[in-house]
């Protein structure tokens, strides 16, 4: 089967996928639909993966960008003659495939497609409503995103769910102790002191892009507060994007600097060594379906602390596996903070839960064949 892979960019959620595809019996297509600037992943595509050369993927798509997008798109499939389109998000690579008129489509929600950019205007809608119309089989990673699409008129028998989930064997348990070169000069600690009476670095990781939607400017000043009445507190934050100076405005005015450390983006193969670094883990995201950097966090042992929206409420039970605060709102983020701080002993009981939980839910190796089934049902015959 002709597989015609079709995504927005070049993440390392589209590798995930692509890697385990090629090793199907199916003959896989990428097709990229915008560079958006800085890289996301660094891993190269599988060899048995063969990228489409085409109008689109050198440099961030809009509107006028549409017309030549689509004839080139009709290109491409009259081309490659696939048996079948995955595409996504809804409103971008699965809006320009619905508007091609192939079939069967397999159009897959990134969560936010659903949560927020349906949600923009009009116009959004009825992109959202018209590509959830021609698409024969709709995926999504958790019930949110389920209910989502179905008040946009997707008939529940043609939605898909299961938690896309992580490489367990990657992402570990583990209290790895500090050498020279590791990542973090925070000194992890359960106890309250050190030997000379000092208080111990009680560390923090955020891991999401510094983008708005992902509510970074919550979690900076939510920081700042906290850290004013706790001097233990540590924060390590990964990535990069547009909010990059407004963040350290904040650490600056809010005299938090010198306990912040900014790493930058890092590969796949040292995040998990990040997660074994921190005690807890941090998001202050608006909108996310089945978090996977929570689910990274939760199988590398750390409890959460995240923003009280329904994708995070699906994985976090407060006081079981982690904690959320009212999503948009520092002061609550900083109070619970605080109140973590204190319930640090309980930190290690709370990270086994959650490795538990991802192992019964979130198991790559196990979940993926639901989507090489779901090929099976909309061409059998064809594998």
């Amino acid at each position: 089967m002709r597989i015609l892979y079709f995504s927005r960019d070049y993440t390392p959620h589209d590798h995930r996928f692509l890697a385990a595809l090629a090793k199907s019996t199916h003959r896989i297509y990428f097709l990229q639909l915008e560079h958006r600037g800085h890289s996301q992943e660094d891993r190269p595509l599988p060899p048995e993966v063969e990228q489409i050369r085409w109008k689109g993927g050198r440099e961030p798509a809009n509107l006028r960008h549409g017309p030549a997008l689509l004839a080139s798109l009709k290109q491409v499939i009259r081309a490659v003659r696939p048996h079948l389109i995955q595409a996504g998000p809804l409103q971008r690579s699965a809006f320009l495939a619905a508007l091609s008129g192939f079939h069967p489509l397999l159009s897959m929600s990134w969560g936010y497609d659903l949560l927020v950019d349906a949600q923009r205007n009009s116009t959004w809608r009825w992109a959202t409503r018209y590509t959830l119309k021609h698409t024969d089989l709709l995926l999504g990673d958790c019930e949110t995103i389920r209910q989502r699409a179905i008040s946009f008129g997707m008939p529940a028998e043609r939605i898909l769910t299961f938690p896309w989930g992580i490489d367990l064997q990657h992402f570990t348990p583990g209290d790895e102790p500090l050498s020279v070169g590791d990542p973090s000069p925070f000194m992890p600690g359960e106890g309250e002191t050190s030997d000379d009476g000092r208080a111990e670095a009680f560390t923090l990781l955020s891991t999401r892009g510094w983008e708005p939607i992902y509510g970074v400017d919550i979690l900076a000043r939510g920081f700042a507060l906290a850290a004013r009445q706790s001097p233990e507190l540590r924060l390590i934050m990964l990535g990069n994007g547009s909010m990059a100076a407004e963040l350290r405005r904040i650490f600056l005015e809010g005299g938090v600097e010198e306990r912040v450390q900014l790493p930058g983006q890092v590969s796949q193969g040292e995040l998990p060594r990040y997660y074994r670094l921190a005690q807890l883990y941090i998001s202050a995201s608006h909108s996310d379906g089945s978090s996977i950097s929570l689910l990274e966090a939760m199988a590398c042992g750390r409890p959460a602390l995240v923003s009280d929206i329904p994708g995070n409420r699906e994985w976090v039970t407060p006081g079981e596996n982690g904690w959320w605060f009212k999503d948009g709102n520092a002061q609550a983020l900083a109070e619970a903070l605080l109140m973590v701080v204190e319930k640090r002993r309980q930190l290690p009981v709370m990270g086994r839960a959650a490795r538990r939980l991802v192992e019964q839910r979130a198991d790559w190796e196990q979940n993926f064949p639901s989507l090489l089934e779901a090929y099976d049902k909309l061409l059998p015959g064809l594998n």
